[in-house]
């Protein structure tokens, strides 16, 4: 799925998320200025509402949620809980699918593809967000989010503007 043209001006900065290289580029007048790893979904691409896959095609961040919150604070529902995620944690809670740091809340722009119905990223929650570190090795495990180093999605929470637009494609 080759990026459109028509969707970004050349001087438009936005995220580019490659789930066969699990990378994600920034990109700004179509010029990557810096690449991070991340994990999408371990049941692959796709769309549909209950297949904890990752969406592919062009998105929106729709909201940031978490600034100012300490590294590695834990959110549940998009609320900070107040815990900050340890080792320990992990152990209490084997079952959670741990969301950390920041969250940058994505919504689809291609209606049918990954906007409106049973396809639709923003009410399948589909985040960029942070996690524990440990899980970052180069293999797509979460599910259907894309997840990232802790400082790495500070960094990018920090350098983008909600708004910004995301491609992801396999």
């Amino acid at each position: 799925m080759p990026a459109p043209t028509t969707v970004i001006s050349e001087t438009e900065t936005y995220l580019d998320v490659d789930i066969a290289r699990q990378q994600l580029r920034v990109l700004v007048n179509g010029q990557t200025v810096t690449t991070y790893p991340v994990s999408t979904a371990k049941n692959g691409a796709g769309e549909r509402k209950g297949s904890e896959c990752t969406p592919r095609g062009w998105h929106k961040i729709r909201a940031k949620i978490g600034a100012g919150q300490a590294l590695n604070s834990v959110f549940i529902g998009r609320r900070p809980t107040g815990e900050i995620y340890s080792p320990a944690l992990a152990a209490d809670y084997p079952q959670r699918d741990w969301i950390l740091s920041r969250i940058l809340w994505l919504g689809g722009l291609e209606p049918g593809v990954n906007r409106y119905g049973s396809v639709d990223s923003t009410w399948r929650y589909i985040y960029l967000h942070g996690c524990p570190d440990e899980l970052l090795d180069g293999q797509p495990r979460s599910h259907g989010c894309i997840r990232m180093g802790n400082a790495d999605i500070v960094e990018l929470f920090d350098r983008i503007e909600a708004g910004t637009k995301v491609f992801i494609h396999p």
